[in-house]
């Protein structure tokens, strides 16, 4: 090194170590003339007195996915890392132009973005360079990364590391990133809108969307019952209006599509901009999101562009999602050469729309608020994402766009202005380009060419299709399988272009019969089309009479030829087919046509699919029905893919059995027993009548009443005399009770007018828990001649048992 200073090869690694590195050096200036405008920037020229380690593989700087090159204005994450054990306290990164020296603002490339403001943070003497917010021990890391517009070359990502006293820095390898400018595919069309269009004339397009979001592509998580693709919308436009952009906010429309797949808000939205909008493109949804092109054509549309209308934008949902989705934003189809684009291709990964919070595929809704700008899904967003990977790997992406230009119209400004033979030329230079078909794609043959759309001397085209019947290798796109060219009504071309070219005559089919007359066809096809567009009107059948050993048995018979196959009976999945002839002349001998007049065969249609329903996750079960006991409780659900999809079968409600703790159980009393006889013969005495407790209160219900109640009675006077003989023969018959009670066996019982037999067991409780009953009884052993029917019955007692929760 000169004593002038470093060389400017090392000015960024000498300039940008971190504030932990600044304290290890002494600056010393360059002289004036090198100083000038450069002092203040990143390049002022350090002499750096500390230990310098070149080539350390313990540290380094990685681009998210490892790209080789980048698309100009796209997003990358940088990250810087340590190798376990090792780690830094302070680092630098920074982007510059490949050849600049750092003493201009124009030499730096592109802008970097704060991910954690506690980590990172902006130089201050070095307003491009991203260094460390706090010197502390780390191991890893990161910063966002926005490639510079078009037209800016390769660029390097250098990167210097402070570990204690040492700085690891380096031109090539671990911590330094080269990477150049992504060229277009095809060459025609500009990575980034151009500001003006100097092209001519229309264009028209088709765009074609090649879904590879699958189950084999990305297993994680992969929502198997209600994958899709939400139906396209999109238009060309002007530079005016904008769909929807990166670092831009969604608008209702593009929420529409993001959450529910719905593009109606979307479309109405467009439709509102007037004349900034050329063409809306719009495409059927796809469910389920992927399957073989020989079973489901990759949907298509076509639009128009102008020299004020020449960008496209358009967008899908990838469902179920929280609120993803794939497309592009205002693609520019005017090059810089005055012409139109021939053919532009893209992958296609997910972003996020920024209205909803969700991680995975089937989030649960989660409003973001406020509203987060429209940005790219990266590989290290959340671990529970489906594109999560921890080494920041790329995203696979999911799937393809193709936009190929099919026709011009009016003067061109790079061309020799538009005639017939022009435009077949060119679109035949385009199918030589497209014959080039990838080994992995089998079509069909080409079919021939329809009629021409104009029947005068006005521009038309005609159309044929080939069937793609296998796509090997899904990352290969194949060639489309319809293809167009101009033509022109019959009697307009030079040359007599009338003519038809036939194929030979295949043979002969069999005769009908195998016994008598029958019929025998033959057929050819059109090789070529007039080239007038015109109608070819050469027989392509033949039929003739044929007989099969005239002598035939009289019981034979003649019948027609089939008829055509009915439609299946199936819409989709297996189902069944027929077709009918008739017997043409029955057997002479009258008996029965043994022929076959009807056949049936299985027919199979296209897999069935049912439109799943998108549907928000379960509500809170509610209350249950009741406040003690048993009751139900209900959650319910809600509808959110569009009604235009088709009817939902899935349930919305769901109801349960609830139980919450006992209800209280009152005491349950028997009727009362009629009043008793008054107990005086004369004068005033009582009677009374009693009740008996059938079930005893539970878990606090309300106690038992009374069972028994007395009144006052009164039968008539008593004379002195006859009251104290009948008070003595009262006293008497008492005592003869007392007597005979005496007597009895232990456990009878008496009962006025009548003897008793003992109370019988108790029976078993009706209930293991929770309240149940048990009841006994007495019957009558002996019924006196003078007792009623009315005070002389049988009687029964009940009571409580298994009062115990259950």
């Amino acid at each position: 090194m000169s004593a002038a200073g470093p060389h400017p090869r090392v000015l960024l690694l000498l300039c940008l170590f971190s504030s932990a590195a600044c304290n290890m050096f002494a600056f010393t200036e360059e002289p004036s003339e090198r100083v000038g405008k450069a002092d203040g920037y990143c390049s002022r020229i350090l002499r750096a007195q500390s230990n310098r380690k070149d080539g350390n593989s313990e540290f380094r700087l990685r681009v998210e996915g490892d790209p080789e090159s980048y698309h100009p204005g796209s997003t990358y994450r940088v990250t810087l890392s340590a190798t376990s054990p090792s780690y830094f306290r302070g680092f630098t990164v920074i982007a510059l132009r490949e050849g600049a020296e750092g003493d201009k603002d124009e030499d730096y490339a592109g802008n970097f973005q704060i991910i954690d403001e506690e980590e990172t943070q902006f130089m201050t003497n070095c307003p491009p360079a991203v260094t460390e917010s706090t010197p502390r021990r780390r191991t890893t890391i990161q910063v966002f990364w926005t490639a510079p517009p078009s037209g800016s070359g390769c660029v390097l990502l250098k990167a210097s590391i402070v570990q204690k006293r040492i700085i690891y820095f380096q031109d090539e390898g671990a911590l330094t990133k080269r990477m150049c400018e992504k060229e277009s595919l095809y060459g025609d069309a500009t990575d980034k809108p151009l500001l003006d269009c100097c092209a001519c004339g229309t264009a028209k397009y088709r765009v074609t969307f090649y879904g590879n979001w699958s189950e084999k592509t990305h297993p994680k998580d992969y929502p198997r019952r209600a994958n899709h693709w939400s139906a396209i919308i999109g238009s060309s436009h002007s530079k005016n209006y904008v769909l929807w952009e990166y670092g831009g906010f969604s608008s209702e429309g593009v929420k529409q599509v993001a959450e529910l797949g719905s593009p109606v808000k979307m479309e109405e939205e467009i439709r509102q901009k007037g004349d900034d909008v050329l063409t809306v493109i719009k495409m059927k949804a796809q469910w389920p999101a992927w399957q073989p092109l020989n079973v489901r054509a990759a949907p298509s549309a076509e639009f128009s562009v102008d020299r004020s209308r020449h960008l496209m934008s358009f967008l899908t949902m990838l469902g179920p999602s929280p609120d993803w989705n794939v497309g592009l934003s205002a693609e520019d189809l005017c090059t810089k050469e005055c012409g139109w684009a021939q053919k532009v291709v893209q992958d296609l990964i997910p972003w996020d729309a920024g209205t909803d919070s969700g991680v995975s595929y089937e989030s649960p809704n989660k409003p973001t608020s406020p509203q987060d700008k429209i940005r790219p899904l990266t590989s290290l967003d959340h671990p529970q994402s489906p594109f999560y990977d921890p080494e920041g790997g790329a995203i696979t992406p999911v799937a393809r766009v193709m936009v190929e230009r099919i026709a011009r119209k009016g003067e061109q400004c790079n061309i020799v202005p538009d005639n017939v033979d022009d435009i077949v030329a060119d679109i035949a230079q385009e199918e030589k380009e497209e014959d080039d078909t990838p080994e992995t794609c089998i079509y069909s043959n080409w079919s021939p060419w329809s009629v021409c759309s104009s029947a005068t001397c006005e521009k038309g085209k005609r159309m044929r299709q080939r069937m793609l019947k296998a796509q090997l290798d899904l990352s290969v796109p194949c060639p489309h399988t319809q293809d167009f060219e101009p033509c022109m009504g019959p009697g307009c071309s030079d040359e007599d272009a009338s003519t038809c070219m036939m194929s030979e005559w295949i043979n002969w089919s069999p005769c009908s019969m195998s016994c008598g007359a029958g019929t025998r066809s033959r057929e050819r096809y059109v090789k070529q089309f007039p080239d007038d567009g015109s109608v070819c009107t050469l027989p392509t059948e033949e039929t003739e009479n044929c007989v099969i050993n005239e002598e035939c048995s009289p019981s034979s018979c003649l019948v027609t030829e089939w008829g055509e196959w009915d439609v299946c009976s199936a819409t989709c999945g297996l189902g069944m087919k027929r077709r009918e002839r008739m017997v043409q002349m029955p057997p002479a001998d009258g008996s029965i046509c043994g022929a076959e007049v009807l056949e049936v065969e299985k027919c199979m249609m296209p897999e069935c699919h049912t439109i799943p329903c998108m549907l928000t996750p379960w509500s809170d079960w509610s209350d249950c029905s009741v406040t003690c006991g048993k009751g139900l409780r209900t959650r319910q659900r809600m509808l959110k893919s569009p009604v235009e999809l088709g009817e939902c079968t899935e349930e919305l409600e769901q109801v349960e059995k609830c139980m919450l703790p006992e209800c209280p159980i009152d005491c349950v009393m028997s009727e009362w027993t009629e009043w008793s006889e008054c107990n005086k013969s004369c004068g005033k005495g009582h009677t009374i009548r009693t009740r008996m407790v059938m079930l005893e209160p539970q878990f606090g219900g309300d106690p038992c009443p009374e069972t028994i109640q007395r009144k006052k009675c009164k039968i008539r006077k008593c004379n002195r005399g006859q009251g104290n003989s009948d008070e003595k023969k009262r006293r008497k018959e008492q005592r003869e009770k007392r007597r005979s009670k005496q007597g009895r066996t232990e456990g009878t019982s008496e009962h006025p007018g009548c003897r008793m037999r003992p109370w019988s067991s108790w029976t078993e409780c009706t209930k293991p828990c929770g309240g149940g009953i048990q009841e006994r009884l007495m019957t009558v052993k002996q019924r006196f001649k003078t007792a009623q029917l009315s005070s002389c019955k049988d009687r029964k007692e009940i009571r409580a048992c298994n009062v115990h929760p259950c």
